[in-house]
């Protein structure tokens, strides 16, 4: 059932959100750090985990993918809600936190396009009116 996707998103929106809360206090940070992120990067290790051993209906896929396009504008919304001033004041932590995400992006972004390798694409033909190709 679609629900099941949704029950997923929030359990690991509700995970990501209590990482997110520790990793501000442990930094000193009085807000949650990066637990939107976390929290979608969680879901799709699980989503890709239920995929290769079966799991994944494609009723649930339907609310796991409702919610994945949903990620931008959640977001944006709780990005609306930190505060930006008191991060920006103590710039250490701002650059620390710029430099750590740039590595974990780069680090899942070369994992995931390692995780399964398909058939090429293949070339393009060239257009009849000759534009393109």
């Amino acid at each position: 059932m679609i629900i099941y996707g949704v029950g997923l998103l929030a359990l690991c929106t509700l995970v990501g959100v209590i990482i997110g809360d520790i990793l501000g206090a442990l930094l000193g940070v009085p807000s949650n750090v990066g637990g939107v992120g976390i929290a979608m990067i969680l879901l799709i290790c699980i989503r890709l985990w239920m995929e290769k051993r079966g799991l994944m209906q494609v009723e649930t896929e339907k609310g796991v993918v409702f919610w994945g396009m949903m990620y931008i504008p959640v977001v944006v919304a709780m990005a609306a809600q930190q505060n930006v001033v008191s991060a920006l004041s103590s710039g250490h932590m701002a650059v620390l936190a710029a430099l750590c995400t740039v590595a974990v992006c780069t680090l899942t972004i070369a994992g995931l396009s390692r995780y399964k390798k398909g058939a090429p694409l293949p070339k393009e033909q060239a257009s009849i009116n000759g534009i393109g190709g």
